[in-house]
């Protein structure tokens, strides 16, 4: 049993190093402000398979410019007003490659953009394990199996993160909107309140005529 774990543990500790050599994968979470534009650089090899996916989460209508560059400087993707998507591309040359989000021509609403920016494919499982051809054992097949599973598990969470992130940002929007009604209401009623007493007085205010009476 005790060696079964440490097959395990081992076979484990090759699976992550192998994701992180062949597999260079970026999610960020970023607040893009109105008239501007952000950038994000990568050096790639060439023939390397990319993904670029990427989603607005909130702010405006959800929508976003997004362009990706070549280091030659030919546009690979361009799209604009777009509030999510995804590109996969293999790359020609070597050399840093840009990716752009823009909010230009937005004046007053900032976003909060989320992408996800993947380097290479990961190596095959049973790549690392021998003989690609060679039927995997029994605590293999749990590896793989496993390792499927934290991957499903992962892109759930991203998810819920998004989701969360957007339900944060609604639920604090909502807040300052419900403050924003209240004070109004509230100074609505002062100044109704402090017209009605100037009103009362008014009303209940003696007035007092002078004159000069002759007496014939």
């Amino acid at each position: 049993m005790i060696s079964i774990c440490l097959k395990l543990s081992v076979n484990f500790c090759l699976i992550v190093f192998t994701s992180i050599i062949y597999t260079n994968a970026v999610e960020m979470t970023f607040e893009l402000h109105d008239n501007a534009k952000q950038c994000f650089f990568e050096v790639i090899d060439a023939n390397v398979k990319t993904l670029l996916e990427y989603q607005v989460i909130t702010g405006g209508n959800f929508d976003v410019d997004v362009e990706l560059t070549a280091p030659n400087g030919q546009s690979l993707y361009k799209d604009v007003r777009k509030q999510y998507d995804s590109y996969m591309f293999t790359t020609s040359v070597k050399g840093e490659y840009k990716f752009c989000f823009s909010n230009e021509f937005s004046t007053f609403s900032h976003k909060i953009v989320y992408f996800d920016f993947q380097v290479g494919d990961d190596q095959p499982l049973n790549a690392i394990f021998g003989n690609p051809q060679t039927a995997l054992t029994q605590v293999n097949t749990y590896i793989v199996a496993i390792h499927a599973n934290l991957q499903s598990v992962n892109d759930m969470v991203n998810e819920d993160k998004i989701h969360d992130l957007r339900g944060f940002k609604f639920a604090l929007s909502l807040k300052n909107r419900v403050n924003y009604w209240s004070i109004g209401q509230m100074s609505f009623i002062i100044v109704i309140g402090i017209g009605q007493i100037f009103i009362l007085r008014g009303l209940f205010t003696e007035k007092r005529t002078t004159g000069i009476q002759v007496i014939s």
